[in-house]
């Protein structure tokens, strides 16, 4: 069976070091290490992204992401190529013939629609030739205010691009997306898209352990939004959310709770959950990520009580409310209730399959029930099957 821990032992070994000597470097505790080798505790995020950076090699060798067998199951990723042959294009993308400009509008809100409903793959095959349009319509503009208007839906299509490649986690192409979204939102007519990016590297950078160079970002990504408006105040408090994680991962819970109480400040005057930027910000996220805080910072029996807890609006992006389950999942393992983690597993499938079956803590999870388990039980073989897990 191999996870984290199998894949940490074998880089570990390969760099020469002992046990002690690598729980050292990555700053955690000898026993969360041996624990997380043999499979009995599941490896966090931010556990991950430490060893990673301490054995000096990609976080995706030791998540073995992307996950390429599950993914073919569904057929081809529909998009991918084409999305890299635009990032290798750069600034010298070829367009093609656009339509008009509410039209390229229309287009790029159904895209976002597919992700948020957990479509990610309808919304990665439609991306690609849309962003060609996009160029086709920013060579075509003949003022300044068109191009201008471009450039902002060329920056919409670049946030949406990112997480599609964390989604199905072809982590490596994030860093250019970002790189061409700083670009875009530099020129574009809306500039809270410049603000999201900052926002957006923070989050990537948490997968390098680099988590102070994130929070600086963060925190200039926010000086960086003027006004009080539902859409400043939208990417507002993503930001503070945003924050509260990357803070949370890097031990600074005060931070981190700092940030939850700014957001949720800002979440008494919106309206629901916000769809403005992709953002999903609004009181439930909150309530969320208040949650995912206490799991970052080590309180796992808190989270698994708040996050089960937690009543999340039926219109609620599925996706964020996958996610949100499956952190209480491993909240529940990590409390030593194996059986209600593997119904809140289930719970996380019902809602967003698509997310569920490719999320790295998913697999972790699993084989922490696995580990727990005196007997492998039907309904746990079941599940891993259909993620493509061996236990």
């Amino acid at each position: 069976m191999t996870h984290v821990g199998h894949r940490i032992a074998v880089e570990r070994k390969l760099a020469g070091l002992k046990q002690i000597q690598l729980a050292q470097k990555a700053n955690y505790s000898l026993s969360l290490l041996r624990a997380v080798e043999q499979g009995r505790e599941p490896a966090s995020p931010a556990f991950t992204a430490a060893v990673a950076r301490a054995l000096g090699v990609e976080p995706e060798q030791l998540t073995g992401t992307p996950y390429y067998d599950t993914i073919e199951t569904d057929g081809p990723l529909e998009g991918l190529t084409d999305l890299r042959a635009l990032l290798a294009e750069g600034q010298y993308v070829q367009g093609v013939e656009p339509p008009t400009l509410a039209e390229l509008a229309g287009d790029m809100a159904l895209v976002e629609r597919d992700y948020r409903d957990d479509r990610g793959r309808a919304a990665l095959a439609r991306l690609p030739i849309l962003i060609r349009q996009m160029y086709g319509a920013l060579h075509a503009a003949g003022t300044d205010a068109e191009r201008a208007r471009v450039f902002t839906l060329l920056s919409a299509a670049h946030v949406t691009a990112e997480r599609l490649c964390r989604r199905f986690g072809y982590m490596n192409m994030t860093v250019p997306v970002l790189d061409r979204l700083e670009w875009l939102a530099a020129q574009a007519d809306d500039p809270l898209y410049a603000a999201q990016a900052k926002i957006k590297r923070a989050r990537v950078l948490m997968y390098h352990n680099a988590n102070d160079v994130g929070l600086t970002l963060i925190d200039q990504g926010l000086d960086m939004i003027a006004g009080n408006s539902e859409a400043s105040n939208a990417v507002r408090g993503y930001g503070h959310l945003c924050g509260a994680i990357v803070a949370a991962r890097g031990f600074r819970t005060d931070v981190a709770r700092e940030h939850i109480a700014e957001a949720g400040q800002l979440a008494q005057s919106m309206n629901g959950e916000s769809d403005l930027y992709g953002t999903l910000f609004g009181p439930a996220n909150v309530g969320i990520h208040s949650c995912a805080v206490e799991l970052e910072a080590g309180d796992p029996d808190k989270a698994a009580r708040e996050g089960s807890a937690l009543v999340l609006p039926a219109g609620i992006a599925a996706p964020r409310a996958g996610h949100h389950w499956q952190d209480t999942a491993r909240a529940w393992l990590l409390s030593g209730q194996p059986d209600k983690a593997l119904k809140t597993l289930n719970r996380a499938r019902r809602i967003a399959p698509q997310q569920t079956r490719l999320h790295p803590s998913v697999r972790e999870t699993l084989h922490g029930i696995a580990a727990a388990e005196r007997r492998r039980t039907d309904s746990l073989s079941s599940f891993a099957g259909w993620v493509g897990v061996a236990l």
